[in-house]
C-alpha cells in the first residue's frame, strides 16, 4: 500500500496526559489525572507520556508534575515519560522517578522561538547537555523532532533541514527519537521518507512518530510510518492537545485521536495489545473531566458493530 509491508503488530504510546491536557484550559485535579492513568493502564498501555516539566506559569496544568509521577502506579513493564522544554525542566525531571525524559527540538525556527523561546540550534545544544545529566542519573532521553515535515505559517520543511537536525540529535547520544507531525498537515509520503531517512542515519536507535490531525490524515500517516519501519506511534485520547496558539479551529489542532488510530490498526489485523472498549471508557471519562468532547470519528460515529445494530430513523 505504501511501498512497504505493514507489520503484524504495532506499539502505541498515549500522550493524552501531557499533550492532550496541555490544551485544556482549566486545571484538572491530580486525582482525575491519576484516574485517567489507571484507565490507560487497564486498557493495556505500557508506554505513556504522563506530564510535562514546562514552567507552571506557562502551563499551570502541569504544576503537579512531581506529584503525578510520585503517585503513579508502578506495574512491571510500564515506562513513564515526561516532556521537558529546556535544561531547567530536565533537571527537575531528573529529580523524580520518571523513566524517560522527552526533549522537544523543533526544526522550524519560528516554532522553536514561539514554543520554547529559543532557536533550534540552542535547543540542540541543550539536548546534548540534557543527555549527559540524564544518563548520569540512569534515565533515558528521547528527542521529539518537532515540525519534522511541515510548519504552520511556513510550509514544507526542506529535506536537508530535517537531515541536519537528525544528525545533531543522533550525535547527542539520545536513546530514541521521534518525528513529530506538529502542524497536522503532514502527508503519508513525508512520514515514509522521514522514517526511512532516520533509520538510515541511526539503524540501532528506536524511532517513532507523533501524530497530529489537522488534515484528518493522522491514522493513515500511522500506517505509512509503520510501513516504513517506525517503532511506535503516538496519539492522544479524544484527539485532545496541540499548540493552541496555532491559527485555526481548536477542533483540528489536536493530536490524532488514539481511538481512531487503534480502530484503523485493528481493522487491518495489526495487533496493538490495547483493549479498545476499555480505552473508549477512558475517552468518555476524559470528556467528563475536561469538558471537551472527543474529536474522533469512532467516538462520534461508533464502531462497525454498533452501526450494524442501529435502526433506521422513522
Amino acid at each position: 500500500m505504501f511501498g512497504h509491508d505493514l507489520p503484524r503488530a504495532a506499539t502505541v504510546v498515549d500522550v493524552g496526559l501531557r499533550d492532550g491536557l496541555q490544551a485544556v484550559e482549566h486545571v484538572l485535579e491530580t486525582d482525575e489525572k491519576l484516574q485517567i492513568l489507571d484507565g490507560l493502564l487497564a486498557s493495556g498501555f505500557t508506554s505513556l507520556e504522563i506530564t510535562s516539566f514546562a514552567h507552571p506559569r506557562v502551563l499551570p496544568q502541569f504544576a503537579d508534575a512531581e506529584r503525578v509521577i510520585a503517585d503513579a502506579p508502578r506495574p512491571p513493564g510500564v515506562t513513564y515519560k515526561a516532556l521537558v522544554p529546556n535544561l531547567k525542566g530536565a533537571l527537575r525531571a531528573i529529580e523524580t522517578s520518571i523513566d524517560e525524559i522527552v526533549m522537544v527540538v523543533p526544526v522550524d525556527e519560528e516554532t522553536a522561538r514561539r514554543n520554547q523561546n529559543a532557536s533550534p540550534d540552542a535547543l540542540l545544544s541543550a539536548l546534548a547537555e540534557i543527555v549527559t545529566h540524564a544518563h548520569a542519573s540512569g534515565k533515558k532521553v528521547s528527542a521529539a523532532v518537532a515540525t519534522a515535515f511541515f510548519a504552520t505559517c511556513r510550509g514544507p520543511i526542506p529535506n536537508d533541514a530535517l537531515h541536519q537536525a537528525l544528525r545533531r540529535v543522533i550525535d547527542s547520544g539520545v536513546d530514541s527519537l521521534y518525528l513529530a507531525g506538529t502542524s497536522g498537515m503532514e502527508i503519508p509520503s513525508e512520514f515514509d521518507r522521514g522514517i526511512t531517512l532516520a533509520k538510515s542515519l541511526a539503524p540501532n536507535v528506536p524511532i517513532g512518530v507523533h501524530l497530529h490531525n489537522r488534515n484528518g490524515f493522522g491514522p493513515v500517516n500511522a500506517l505509512a510510518a509503520l510501513g516504513a519501519g517506525a517503532d511506535w506511534i503516538e496519539a492522544s485520547f479524544g484527539g485532545l492537545g496541540g499548540d493552541m496558539w496555532f491559527p485555526g479551529d481548536k477542533s483540528v489542532l489536536g493530536n490524532a485521536p488514539m481511538e481512531d488510530v487503534l480502530n484503523l490498526l485493528h481493522s487491518m489485523d495489526i495487533a496493538t495489545g490495547i483493549d479498545l472498549d476499555r480505552y473508549l471508557e477512558v475517552v468518555e471519562y476524559s470528556e467528563k473531566v475536561t469538558g471537551t468532547g472527543s474529536y474522533s470519528f469512532l467516538s462520534r460515529g461508533g464502531t462497525r458493530d454498533a452501526v450494524a445494530r442501529t435502526q433506521w430513523l422513522d
